[in-house]
Protein backbone atom coordinates (compact mmCIF):
# COMPACT_ATOMS: atom_id res chain seq x y z
CA UNK A 1 0.00 0.00 0.00
CA UNK A 2 1.52 3.55 -1.22
CA UNK A 3 0.85 6.15 1.03
CA UNK A 4 0.73 10.09 -0.67
CA UNK A 5 0.70 13.13 1.26
CA UNK A 6 0.41 16.51 -0.44
CA UNK A 7 1.15 19.48 1.49
CA UNK A 8 1.79 23.26 0.05
CA UNK A 9 -1.70 24.44 -0.79
CA UNK A 10 -3.34 27.29 0.36
CA UNK A 11 -4.99 31.33 -0.35
CA UNK A 12 -2.92 32.91 -3.32
CA UNK A 13 -3.55 36.19 -5.27
CA UNK A 14 -4.19 35.83 -8.98
CA UNK A 15 -0.71 36.34 -10.72
CA UNK A 16 1.06 34.24 -7.61
CA UNK A 17 3.10 30.86 -7.37
CA UNK A 18 2.87 27.98 -5.03
CA UNK A 19 4.83 24.82 -4.63
CA UNK A 20 2.95 21.62 -4.12
CA UNK A 21 4.38 18.43 -2.73
CA UNK A 22 3.76 14.94 -2.52
CA UNK A 23 5.60 12.69 0.12
CA UNK A 24 5.25 9.12 -1.00
CA UNK A 25 5.72 6.48 1.48
CA UNK A 26 7.42 4.51 -1.01
CA UNK A 27 10.33 4.64 -3.60
CA UNK A 28 9.27 7.19 -6.15
CA UNK A 29 11.70 5.71 -8.50
CA UNK A 30 9.64 2.75 -8.87
CA UNK A 31 6.34 4.50 -9.19
CA UNK A 32 6.51 4.58 -13.07
CA UNK A 33 3.81 7.11 -13.47
CA UNK A 34 2.88 9.92 -10.99
CA UNK A 35 0.43 12.61 -11.86
CA UNK A 36 -1.11 15.50 -10.32
CA UNK A 37 -5.29 16.16 -10.42
CA UNK A 38 -7.56 18.97 -9.36
CA UNK A 39 -10.90 19.32 -8.86
CA UNK A 40 -12.98 22.52 -8.83
CA UNK A 41 -16.31 23.01 -7.18
CA UNK A 42 -19.24 21.42 -9.51
CA UNK A 43 -16.92 19.96 -12.36
CA UNK A 44 -14.84 16.62 -12.89
CA UNK A 45 -11.85 15.86 -11.93
CA UNK A 46 -9.17 16.34 -14.19
CA UNK A 47 -5.63 15.65 -15.07
CA UNK A 48 -3.18 18.56 -14.58
CA UNK A 49 0.13 16.96 -15.32
CA UNK A 50 1.83 13.83 -15.65
CA UNK A 51 5.23 12.69 -15.56
CA UNK A 52 6.99 9.11 -16.35
CA UNK A 53 9.87 6.73 -16.64
CA UNK A 54 13.01 9.09 -17.51
CA UNK A 55 11.22 12.09 -16.36
CA UNK A 56 9.02 13.09 -18.80
CA UNK A 57 6.59 15.21 -18.44
CA UNK A 58 2.64 16.31 -20.38
CA UNK A 59 0.23 19.16 -19.27
CA UNK A 60 -3.16 20.00 -20.00
CA UNK A 61 -3.12 23.05 -22.38
CA UNK A 62 -4.97 25.57 -19.50
CA UNK A 63 -1.39 24.98 -17.39
CA UNK A 64 1.21 24.57 -20.14
CA UNK A 65 3.89 26.58 -19.61
CA UNK A 66 3.14 27.78 -15.74
CA UNK A 67 2.83 24.74 -14.14
CA UNK A 68 5.97 22.67 -14.02
CA UNK A 69 5.60 18.76 -12.31
CA UNK A 70 8.99 16.73 -10.95
CA UNK A 71 9.99 14.70 -8.55
CA UNK A 72 13.14 13.91 -6.25
CA UNK A 73 13.48 10.12 -6.10
CA UNK A 74 15.88 10.32 -3.18
CA UNK A 75 13.53 12.35 -1.13
CA UNK A 76 10.32 10.53 -2.53
CA UNK A 77 8.39 13.52 -2.97
CA UNK A 78 6.21 14.72 -6.08
CA UNK A 79 6.25 18.42 -7.16
CA UNK A 80 4.36 20.73 -8.71
CA UNK A 81 5.25 24.26 -8.93
CA UNK A 82 2.68 26.64 -10.26
CA UNK A 83 3.25 29.99 -11.50
CA UNK A 84 0.63 32.86 -13.12
CA UNK A 85 -1.67 31.35 -11.08
CA UNK A 86 -5.49 32.71 -11.87
CA UNK A 87 -9.23 32.34 -10.41
CA UNK A 88 -9.77 29.13 -12.61
CA UNK A 89 -6.91 27.21 -11.13
CA UNK A 90 -8.90 27.54 -7.56
CA UNK A 91 -9.07 23.48 -6.98
CA UNK A 92 -8.39 20.75 -4.55
CA UNK A 93 -5.05 19.30 -5.66
CA UNK A 94 -4.67 15.57 -5.68
CA UNK A 95 -1.10 13.50 -6.35
CA UNK A 96 -1.64 10.27 -7.72
CA UNK A 97 0.45 7.39 -8.21
CA UNK A 98 -0.26 3.84 -10.50
CA UNK A 99 2.00 0.61 -10.63
CA UNK A 100 0.70 -2.06 -12.99
CA UNK A 101 -2.58 -2.49 -12.28
CA UNK A 102 -2.41 -0.56 -8.45
CA UNK A 103 -3.13 3.21 -8.22
CA UNK A 104 -3.60 5.39 -4.97
CA UNK A 105 -4.58 8.49 -4.14
CA UNK A 106 -3.56 11.36 -2.01
CA UNK A 107 -5.98 12.91 0.06
CA UNK A 108 -5.68 16.38 -1.11
CA UNK A 109 -5.14 19.68 -0.83
CA UNK A 110 -7.23 22.91 -1.36
CA UNK A 111 -5.76 25.67 -3.62
CA UNK A 112 -7.64 28.86 -3.30
CA UNK A 113 -7.16 31.88 -6.04
CA UNK A 114 -8.42 34.89 -4.45
CA UNK A 115 -7.91 38.75 -4.83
Amino acid sequence: QVQLVESGGGLVQPGGSLRLSCLSSHSTFMLRYMAWYRQAPGKQRELVAQITTGHITNYTDSVRGRFTISKDNAKKTLYLQMDSLNHEDTAVYYCYARLGSDEWWGQGTQVTVTS
